[in-house]
């Protein structure tokens, strides 16, 4: 999915390369703040589909939660049709996916405006983790199904997570040498 690949030729794969930090004091500030750009862009894509699988997550789980408790299932699930009204399923949806309850917060970095930029490539993605453990189909799953299919999207989740993190890591290192090269003098700081 989003992993990093010795040799590959995407983004993520030239942030995490070995190579991509080593002496950084004898790049040119523009090449650094080039690299920074491309690293805080990974961290954004991978913020943003680490949030899509997050939430077909926490659709999943609360539908297990339903199952579990005896109550209505999700929308298209196991309840008949037209057993609740829209305005049930709406407020039912914004209670799943509201983040306040949220176990698994990132670092609470601030990203900016920055907008993912390969949204349709992440959607598919995240599509396809979704498809590749069955989560797609809950009316057919049983309960033992839908446990393993948290299972397997919960681990696509933490193997993105941890590949977010290792970027975060190089976001830093980069911005750290920015921040020293002011602090040595190095560049003038100039005011908008």
């Amino acid at each position: 999915m989003t992993e990093f690949v010795v040799g590959g030729r995407r983004r993520i794969d030239r942030v995490l390369a070995p190579g991509f930090l080593d002496e950084l004091t004898e790049l040119d500030l523009d090449e650094v703040r080039a690299r920074r750009a491309d690293a805080e862009q990974e961290e954004v894509d991978l913020s943003y589909v680490r949030r899509m699988l997050q939430g077909r997550l926490d659709l999943l789980r609360a539908e297990q939660h339903a199952r579990a408790d005896g109550g209505p299932s999700l929308p298209g699930t196991r309840t008949a049709p037209g057993t609740r009204s829209d305005a049930e399923i709406a407020e039912s949806l914004s209670r799943i996916l509201a983040d306040e309850r949220r176990a698994d917060h990132g670092l609470g970095r601030h990203l900016g405006n920055a907008l993912p930029s390969r949204i349709g490539e992440h959607r598919r993605e995240a599509e396809r983790a979704v498809a590749d453990v069955g989560g797609s189909d809950t009316i057919g799953l049983s309960d033992t199904e839908l446990a393993a299919t948290i299972d397997n999207l919960a681990d696509v989740e933490r193997r993105v997570s941890a590949a977010r993190r290792q970027v975060q890591a190089v976001v830093d290192t980069l911005t750290q040498e920015i921040a020293k090269r002011y602090a040595d003098g190095d560049l003038p700081v100039t005011l908008p």
